[in-house]
């Protein structure tokens, strides 16, 4: 939303941040900034509103059904705020309606996969690839495995590198 509004209003211009990061981590001189953008009525100020809105559901949700009215008052709002990135993601959220209900059953969610998966594309970057895939699943089993088993460094030398904790 900002990216389209910025060309027309050039006070938006190095707020990115601003909108991408949580409310708690800004300096002084985002808090300001936010001050005097929430002042213009932005359609930049009211997506963030809505994605705020859906964390707080998320935050404060305890039981399926408590999300599920919550998600629904939050869905009527999303697809009436005449903003068409933010319907389009109604639209998805709609689509995955059950999943997301769920996890409030669950209490489950992807981000140990995720921090797994960053790591091994990390590797992956740092070697510039592998020779063989079996190479790649090894090294993926020694950075992202969390393995506390490993044999002791055979060398004399105190320089061997330690798996990452």
């Amino acid at each position: 939303m900002r990216r389209a509004e910025v060309k027309s209003t050039p006070v938006l211009k190095r707020s990115r941040y601003l909108w991408l990061r949580d409310q708690q981590d800004w300096s002084r001189r985002q808090l300001r900034q936010y001050v005097d953008l929430r002042r213009l009525n932005l359609k930049t100020h009211r997506a963030y509103r809505i994605k705020e809105s859906l964390r707080e559901i998320f935050r404060l949700a305890n039981s399926r059904e408590e999300a599920e009215a919550l998600l629904a008052r939050w869905y009527s709002w999303a697809r009436r705020c005449r903003l068409e990135p933010m319907k389009d993601f109604a639209k998805t959220v709609k689509t995955h309606w059950d999943g997301i209900l769920n996890a409030f059953d669950s209490k489950l969610t992807n981000g140990r996969v995720e921090a797994a998966n960053g790591q091994i594309q990390a590797a992956k970057a740092k070697a510039r690839g592998y020779g063989t895939v079996r190479h790649l699943i090894t090294i993926a089993y020694l950075v992202a495995g969390k393995l506390t088993h490993l044999p002791a460094c055979p060398f004399a030398n105190k320089q061997c590198a330690k798996a990452p904790a």
